[in-house]
């Protein structure tokens, strides 16, 4: 007997769900550098700020031309219309997808790092800066002071933790804080009395968080920030610029900085293996892994180019921006 066309149909339809794998979501790349191995001088900067990276690999400027442009975030919710840059003059904002900027911070605020929003509440963003945290209520739009029970005030980053919303890790010149009240107030945890210099927590594993700092290695917490202790016995005395954890792989980890290259571990942190082999210097001032390519690396080199590695590091492509002294890798979500 044969078996009806429109039952073939309706069974399909029913186990198509079930059984298709659903398409990662891709990102755009973008890279925070200051070309400052071919430095033109200029009072706009023309070869320095905000690079996208494009579909055939190359690089191309966006956003506003500045000095010290640090970081680039989007505000989640908003379909890639809210874009916030930190720079050394403060916060830049766009409302319309980068076409226009607009500075929403006072002349009291300088040197702004990065960004971290409340997952709960994407209006609430944390900012660190060199004067301390700030915090805003309306998506960026207005910014206070948010310094309480901090002893110095340097921050270089800052981290909204996924899992708990209102709770914030700040990396100050006097180590890692913590706040459990949206950035209103700060404790001190036991993490090293050492200026932290980056700071990221996994994507899979909020638990885990991973610290570079200046003159004392690298640090892991796991168990959301709480307490921290030190990795890696090679590098503990030096000054780790740059730190990722794998967005796929939570056990996978990337440390880097001035004379270190790249130091990999695929076990959570316990152990170690040098991946500079390929690199023209080991100099790195970041890292991160693609959210987009499985196991893809890319580590910005001081005025040498980015590069890519797609086999945990044990070989490198040339990934551009020549002459680049790079301050963050940041992948925003593509808009449809």
């Amino acid at each position: 007997m044969k078996t009806p066309l429109f039952f073939i149909l309706t069974l399909a339809a029913t186990l198509t769900p079930a059984c298709a794998t659903p398409s990662p979501t891709a990102h755009q790349m973008y890279a925070a550098v200051a070309m400052t191995k071919a430095q033109k001088n200029s009072s706009t900067p023309t070869d320095s700020g905000i690079y996208l990276r494009q579909a055939d690999g190359s690089w191309t400027t966006f956003g506003p031309r500045v000095l010290g442009i640090y970081s680039i975030a989007e505000q989640p919710g908003s379909k890639g219309h809210v874009l916030l840059v930190a720079c050394s003059d403060g916060v830049l904002r766009s409302t319309d997808a980068g076409k226009t900027w607009r500075l929403t911070t006072g002349w009291d605020v300088i040197d702004v790092r990065t960004f971290a929003f409340n997952p709960a509440n994407p209006n609430e963003v944390y900012v660190s800066t060199c004067w301390g945290p700030l915090r805003s209520v309306d998506g960026g739009a207005n910014w206070k002071h948010a310094q309480a029970g901090l002893n110095l005030l340097f921050a270089q980053s800052i981290v909204a933790d996924s899992q708990t919303p209102g709770r914030v890790l700040l990396g100050t010149e006097d180590g890692i804080y913590l706040s459990t009240d949206g950035a209103k107030t700060w404790a001190r945890t036991d993490s090293p009395p050492a200026t932290a210099l980056r700071l990221v927590q996994s994507t899979l594993n909020p638990n885990i968080l991973l610290a570079g700092t200046q003159g004392r290695g690298a640090w892991i917490s796991r168990d959301a920030g709480i307490s921290w202790g030190p990795v890696d016995a090679t590098t503990a005395e030096a000054n780790l610029y740059a730190v990722a954890i794998d967005t796929n792989d939570a056990a996978r980890m990337a440390i880097g900085g001035w004379g270190v290259g790249v130091r990999v571990s695929a076990d959570g942190g316990r152990t170690w293996a040098d991946r500079s082999t390929g690199l023209p210097v080991k100099n790195v001032f970041v890292l991160a892994f693609d959210p987009d390519v499985t196991g893809r690396l890319w580590a910005s080199t001081f005025e040498e180019g980015s590069f890519f590695s797609d086999d945990h590091g044990l070989t490198w492509q040339d990934g551009g921006l020549y002459g680049a002294y790079g301050y963050d890798f940041v992948f925003v979500p593509s808009q449809p």
